[in-house]
């Protein structure tokens, strides 16, 4: 009764006791006073999927796997007296009674706490394991990622000048030629570098890329796993496993938790944020955590991307219907905490852009894309877009929002499930008025809209034996997750695909070094100049779907400051390729500028005006699904080039590289398997690396023989 009391007291206190929980408690207080043991089994159940493992631990004395008072010493004496008394069913003993025996759903059974730790370790390292599989199958970036990686790029090679900073930077720096719209922070790039300059330093600057994205994937990943232990100690372990089951078969978010967007950088703050306000233990322990989820909304509002100020202010407004906050107390704690972040964020991006004056620049992408209107130049949306398509697609699991709407519907859940939408909701709503609209724009939504579908899955699955409609439910449950992570999967191996600029930079890597070692091994059938320096030109599409200064530059050599001295590219182990990435259609049209160049990455040959070129190789990209049947023929089978139309052009037929190649390998193998049946990704010729043709790189006889 005494122990009933204080969690009583305590969610009273916290103001988080509802008028369904309040009568709850008078009936497990009811149970316990009066010894009746079937009544006190009945209402535990409730109040685990009520009040979590903390709502167990006020009724029968258990919290955390332990037994409360005198019954510890007991339980200490029997795991001391022999090993084999910890596979018993210990004896709680419980305020009001004289024993009970601890049924299968409470945590002190020693083998079944041992379980339960396995199950939760494995989940949590799901959290992680699952976004750098994501990871290591699309290594490659598109051209929204691009600013935050170039910059780590840079801040790693060239470092952070101090004398003579302008001159410096603006020589080094990629930002400088290529500025973008608006000006992005620096803070995200400076912190990433940092992290992965130890790791870089020991696996290699070829695997920087993949390095400083891992780091961003595994401070996401972090995030999300201080969000699971907020709901486990808020709602029950039960709750923290189905969210996590839900979490890691979302595609969209797994895919994107390493990838270099501002609202990457936001996302991790605003999941931090959300995991602090939820229900506390102590009503001190929730104003600390309260203010420290404002300071990350704060920040990720002012350094990162500026449409987070919607969630800071739907928070704030719940806080305040909610009585946890006053407006007394908000709006010098929000200046204060501004002010601070602006202390970092202007001086940082003042230094690395350079533009004369103090620079704020999320201010300035709010003045680009809301006020003047800007962004509606990408596309637009209707209003309805992030709740008809966005969320859903986010979600994934088609149970998902269902669930989430039934938690807010049934009284034991619908206080936390409203208190853990409703922001996020307010925020898509008013969101929704800008016309151009974009999934990742909505990504901080996604953990607490899933812990709402967690709370109704915990819900049904707990009460499966009562009805045949949480029967079925329970049932689905399952094999809903089950379908989940067999479409995301479906959904990484064709994204992978969507990367042909990437693809054909590390192929022709790997050709030119083959070359060259073939040259170096047999230098009478040469099939490239033997140069230790290369000159690469890289057009629009392959720089807009994978093309990085770390790919083109794996050695970490300081490439823009021109060819770096013979000695640094034997070191390297040459080739070295030097990139131009020349857009301007005038420039590109002089008859002198193609013949500089020995290899040119291109979407269309076509383009090459003089000199004499030989395809050595295409790469595809992803096309959309195609159903083949027997005797039918596959798109990119035979990717004939038209010699007519590109007289420059030498080669009819040039080889398929890259992961088309995979591709077609996986697409005959299973047509052979299923007597010509096929259905899978459909490829098309994106890129293709050319050869100017010399009296060096014209092959022999011998060679072609």
């Amino acid at each position: 009764m005494a122990r009933l009391a204080t969690f009583r007291a305590s969610r009273a206190g916290n103001d988080s006791l509802t008028e369904e929980q309040d009568a709850l408690l008078s009936r497990a207080e009811s149970a316990v006073a009066a010894g009746n043991s079937s009544e006190i089994a009945a209402v535990k159940d409730l109040c685990i999927s009520t009040f979590g493992m903390a709502g167990c631990a006020a009724l029968a004395g258990v919290e955390n796997g332990s037994c409360d008072g005198g019954t510890e010493n007991l339980l200490q004496k029997q795991r001391l007296y022999s090993r084999d008394q910890m596979a018993k069913r210990p004896i709680c003993t419980c305020t009001g009674l004289r024993e009970i025996i601890v049924s299968e759903k409470c945590f002190c059974m020693y083998r079944r706490r041992n379980c339960v730790f396995t199950v939760d370790l494995a989940l949590n390292v799901l959290l992680f394991a699952v976004p750098l599989a994501h990871l290591l199958l699309a290594p490659f970036s598109k051209v929204e990622e691009s600013f935050t990686l170039q910059a780590a790029h840079d801040v790693l090679v060239y470092g952070t000048p101090t004398g003579g900073a302008a001159a410096a930077l603006a020589a080094s720096y990629d930002h400088f030629v290529f500025p973008g719209a608006v000006p992005r922070t620096f803070v995200g790039a400076v912190v990433l570098a940092a992290l992965s300059q130890p790791l870089i330093a020991v696996a290699g600057f070829a695997r920087a890329q993949m390095l400083v994205r891992g780091v961003l994937g595994a401070l996401n990943a972090l995030s999300l796993l201080v969000f699971r232990r907020r709901l486990d100690a808020a709602f029950g372990k039960a709750t923290g496993r189905w969210w996590v089951v839900l979490v890691v078969s979302q595609f969209h978010l797994m895919f994107y938790l390493s990838r270099t967007l501002p609202n990457m950088f936001s996302f991790g703050l605003t999941t931090l944020a959300a995991a602090f306000l939820l229900p506390q233990a102590t009503p001190a322990l929730a104003f600390a955590r309260q203010k420290q989820a404002l300071l990350l909304l704060v920040f990720s509002a002012v350094v990162f991307r500026a449409e987070t100020a919607l969630l800071l202010g739907a928070t704030c407004l719940q806080l305040l219907i909610r009585r946890r906050a006053t407006l007394a107390r908000l709006v010098p704690l929000l200046a204060g905490l501004s002010l601070g972040a602006l202390l970092l964020s202007v001086p940082v991006d003042s230094y690395f852009w350079q533009r004369g004056g103090l620079l704020w620049p999320e201010l300035a992408g709010f003045y680009y894309n809301v006020v003047r209107g800007s962004a509606s130049a990408w596309g637009t949306s209707p209003w309805h877009y992030y709740f008809s398509s966005a969320l859903p697609r986010l979600l994934l699991n088609p149970l998902a929002l269902p669930l989430a709407a039934c938690a807010l519907w049934w009284p034991a859940t619908s206080r936390p499930a409203a208190d853990l939408v409703a922001p996020p909701l307010l925020f898509v709503a008013v969101y929704s008025l800008q016309p151009h609209k974009e999934a990742r724009f909505v990504f901080y939504a996604v953990p607490a809209l899933t812990a709402a579908a967690a709370l109704g899955a915990n819900y049904v699955y707990t009460r499966r034996a009562k009805s045949l409609f949480y029967r079925l439910v329970a049932a689905a449950l399952p094999l809903s997750v089950l379908a989940s992570l067999a479409a995301s999967l479906a959904m990484l191996l064709v994204s992978s695909l969507n990367y042909p600029g990437g693809d054909a930079v590390a192929q022709l890597f790997q050709l030119t070094q083959q070359q060259q070692q073939h040259h170096h091994h047999h230098h009478h059938l040469a099939t490239t100049p033997p140069h230790d320096t290369l000159s690469i030109h890289a057009d629009v599409l392959t720089c807009m779907t994978g093309l990085t200064l770390f790919g083109q530059n794996p050695h970490g050599l300081p490439l823009a400051h021109g060819p770096p001295p013979p000695s640094l590219v034997v070191a390297a182990a040459p080739p070295l390729l030097l990139f131009d990435k020349t857009e301007d259609e005038a420039t590109m049209a002089r008859p002198d500028f193609w013949t500089r160049f020995d290899y040119v990455l291109t979407e269309d040959p076509g383009k090459i005006t003089s000199g004499q070129w030989r395809s050595v190789g295409v790469v595809q990209g992803y096309d959309g699904i195609e159903l083949l049947r027997p005797g039918a023929a596959a798109a990119g089978d035979a990717d004939d080039m038209d010699v007519e139309a590109n007289p420059q052009v030498a080669s009819l037929q040039p080889p398929l590289l890259g992961r088309g190649l995979c591709v077609r390998n996986v697409r005959r193998f299973v047509r052979s398997l299923t007597g010509g049946w096929y259905a899978g990704p459909r490829m098309a010729p994106r890129i293709h690396i050319m050869q100017q043709v010399t009296a060096q790189s014209r092959p022999s006889k011998e060679a072609t023989a």
